[in-house]
């Protein structure tokens, strides 16, 4: 969900503006997704470097946070969209907090698509985490050092429940993770796209969409001929 802050300053606008125009884009995508038959959305809403940022943009960003679900958790409800937020929920304000909480819990229900937002998400936090996790077994005696491998920190990750992603979306053209889903993102296919984030619709996810259908993964093995 990257280009909210280029979008508005290409219109002389308050960056906040296109925060604003980014979450329009949102239910466009979310919705395209659906039409696609994605099971999967994953969206990096707010990052944990982001909390840097100067405190109004950041205080903007947290009451369009509360706004978004106000306005849509019925929506997404009712289109089958089952909402899961992915990182560091203690540092959201009490409304934010009692935001997400609301919107996990009244579209639980959901079976169409799994809707991911990775809010004060970052990706080496959320692996420093899984580690965390797995020490603490170890020293209550619940697992062993040797049954430590890939498998068992996988588990301990936000993302345990749904694998890694098929397909990466890069908007703006930037060229980099960004500290997003690093170790999911292994055989991930990357697609990058100059258009920003505000301007990305159901015709640019498909695009993307069709670009990877015409790939030919290999996960490091060579193709029979």
């Amino acid at each position: 969900m990257d280009g909210n802050g280029r979008w508005a300053a290409e219109r002389r606008l308050p960056r906040p503006f296109g925060h604003r125009a980014g979450m329009k884009a949102v239910r466009e995508v979310v919705e395209g997704a659906i039409d696609a038959g994605v099971e999967v959305l994953t969206l990096f809403a707010f990052s944990e470097e982001n909390w840097s940022r100067p405190a109004p943009e950041i205080s903007a960003l947290m009451d369009l946070l509360e706004e978004y679900i106000a306005n849509e958790v019925a929506e997404l409800r009712d289109q089958g969209v089952q909402v899961h937020v992915l990182g560091d929920r203690s540092r959201l304000t009490p409304g934010g907090r009692a935001a997400v909480e609301r919107v996990e819990r009244e579209t639980a229900a959901g079976q169409k698509l799994s809707l991911n937002l990775c809010i004060s998400y970052s990706s080496r936090g959320e692996i420093a985490r899984a580690a965390r996790l797995l020490a603490e077994e170890v020293l209550k005696g619940t697992k062993k050092l040797e049954d430590i491998d890939e498998d068992a920190l996988r588990a301990k990750l936000y993302t345990a429940p749904w694998g890694d992603p098929d397909l990466l979306i890069r908007t703006s053209g930037e060229q980099r993770l960004s500290n997003f889903l690093l170790w999911q993102l292994a055989y991930t296919e990357l697609y990058i796209t100059p258009v920003l984030w505000p301007d990305f619709n159901r015709r640019t996810l498909l695009d993307a969409i069709l670009d990877y259908q015409r790939r030919d993964r290999r996960f490091g093995k060579v193709t029979a001929s």
